[in-house]
């Protein structure tokens, strides 16, 4: 069963359009609003995290045609949730760690303290979607993004669900700053994968998913599984094929847990921009990364 993406949103500053991913990153413009986006009712107690993973996910849903006035169109225990995100919630855990310190735990807020659990966007976009199948928060470096769509596609092709959206969001703040030594992205992407039988508004295929000890390892089964992929979307040039282009999101920062799902999403551009073959997305290879994930996308049509 190949498994088919069916919506997708992008939110970063300035940029919305899967397509804009392909050109190089534009860092001068105006911070997402969430409020402007999906209203300020529900998110004043939200870490910026989740106020962002709410958002893409409006846009995901309603792209992928599931999400109506009333709400969710289709019954909500069979659509789970995959959230990757490394850095989303630690100046709420650094927060609180803070005020433990100094004032004890009596010091700490009861609307505060739920965001200190790692599981908080995915558990908040379940909530306000009504989103009752399996959910999931992946928080395992360099190559989360990708490993959280690998595990959507797994939990649809077990038939545990027949949607699955899944969300890569980092926040830009002092504390996300600090802790990678430079600008973090703020923002993310959306997917909403379904089963290809199903899939009426295919905007991409998943081909396949390889998992490797090393980035050298991972491209090169890459390569063998697709030869000839168009474009390989990776941050790291020297494992590119000369006649392949090559799609560098580092522009927008550490992108970090949202980076794989933000690859996925420029394959669809990709798709979108007319072109037929093969997309390769590669993460892994950072100092200190034991590991390395790919994944292969291919526009929709009959090759797929």
């Amino acid at each position: 069963m190949n498994t088919a993406i069916t919506g997708v949103s992008l939110l970063l500053p300035g940029l919305t359009d899967p397509r804009g991913l392909l050109r190089p990153a534009v860092t001068d413009g105006e911070p997402v609003d969430p409020a402007a986006l999906i209203g300020k009712k529900g998110l004043r107690y939200k870490d910026r995290a989740t106020q962002l993973g709410l958002c893409m996910a409006k846009a995901a849903l309603t792209d992928a045609g599931l999400l109506g006035p009333s709400g969710i169109t289709i019954p909500g225990e069979r659509v789970g949730v995959v959230v990757s995100t490394n850095l989303g919630n630690v100046d709420t855990v650094c927060r609180a760690v803070e005020t433990i310190a100094k004032e004890g735990t009596a010091g700490l807020s009861p609307m505060d303290t739920p965001n200190a659990s790692s599981n908080i966007t995915a558990s908040e976009i379940a909530i306000r979607f009504d989103l009752r199948g399996p959910n999931l928060t992946v928080c395992n470096g360099a190559t989360s993004g990708l490993d959280a769509v690998r595990w959507a596609a797994l939990t649809l092709r077990s038939g545990r669900a027949d949607r699955m959206l899944v969300i890569g969001v980092e926040p830009e703040n002092p504390m996300t700053r600090a802790l990678v030594g430079g600008p973090v992205v703020d923002g993310g992407a959306a997917l909403v994968l379904s089963r290809s039988a199903e899939a009426d508004r295919c905007r991409a295929v998943l081909g396949p998913a390889v998992r490797a000890a090393t980035l050298a390892d991972g491209a090169g089964r890459l390569a063998d599984a697709v030869p000839h992929a168009g474009a390989w979307v990776t941050d790291h040039s020297d494992v590119v094929p000369e006649f392949a282009a090559r799609v560098d999101l580092s522009g927008w920062g550490e992108c970090s847990g949202a980076l794989g799902v933000m690859q996925c999403a420029a394959a669809v551009g990709w798709a979108d921009s007319g072109r037929t073959d093969p997309v390769c997305a590669l993460t892994g290879g950072h100092p200190g990364a034991v590991a390395s994930a790919g994944l292969v996308l291919r526009p929709p049509g009959p090759s797929s």
